[in-house]
C-alpha cells in the first residue's frame, strides 16, 4: 500500500460531487491519464448514487462510507451503505435492472462500474446494506517529449 483515505458523508445526492472531487484530488498527484481519471469519476458517481438512491432511498439521516487505497499499480475503492441491501446480487448485476422503477432509473449503475473497473465485488445481506469493492489499474499520463 502507498496511501489511503476514508470519507463518511450524509446520504445526500449533492455529496456525490464531494465524493467524486475527493477521489480526484487524492489520485491527481499520481498523474493518472485523463481517461483513467474520467473512469474513476464515473465509478464513484455510480457507486455513491446507488447507495443514496437504492440503499437508503434518499434518507439523508444515513451515512455513506468511501475508502480508497492506492497500491503500486492499482486502486481499490470501497463504497458502503447500511441500507436495505440487495436481495439478489446476480439479478442486480443485469443491465437495466433497477430496484426503483418508480424513479425511471436506467438500471445501468453496476453494469457501468463493472465495465470501467478491473474487478467488482458486491457483498450484501438484505436489510444490512451493500459493500462494493472495486479494483482498477492506475494508468499514468504519458507526456510526448
Amino acid at each position: 500500500m502507498i496511501n489511503e483515505f476514508e470519507l463518511k458523508f450524509k446520504a445526500v445526492l449533492a455529496n456525490e460531487l464531494l465524493a467524486r472531487n475527493a477521489v480526484m484530488s487524492f489520485l491527481s498527484p499520481l498523474n493518472p491519464s485523463y481517461e483513467t481519471l474520467c473512469e474513476f469519476k464515473t465509478i464513484i458517481s455510480e457507486g455513491v448514487s446507488n447507495a443514496i438512491i437504492h440503499g437508503y432511498k434518499f434518507d439523508n439521516s444515513k451515512d455513506v462510507y468511501l475508502k480508497v487505497i492506492v497500491y503500486e499499480n492499482d486502486v481499490e475503492i470501497s463504497i458502503r451503505d447500511f441500507g436495505v441491501g440487495i436481495d439478489d446480487v446476480n439479478e442486480a448485476r443485469m443491465p437495466h435492472y433497477t430496484s426503483r422503477p418508480d424513479l425511471e432509473r436506467a438500471g445501468m449503475g453496476l453494469t457501468i462500474i463493472e465495465s470501467l473497473s478491473d474487478s467488482l465485488h458486491i457483498s450484501s445481506i438484505p436489510g444490512t446494506g451493500v459493500k462494493l469493492i472495486i479494483r482498477k489499474k492506475l494508468l499514468p499520463q504519458y507526456i510526448n517529449e
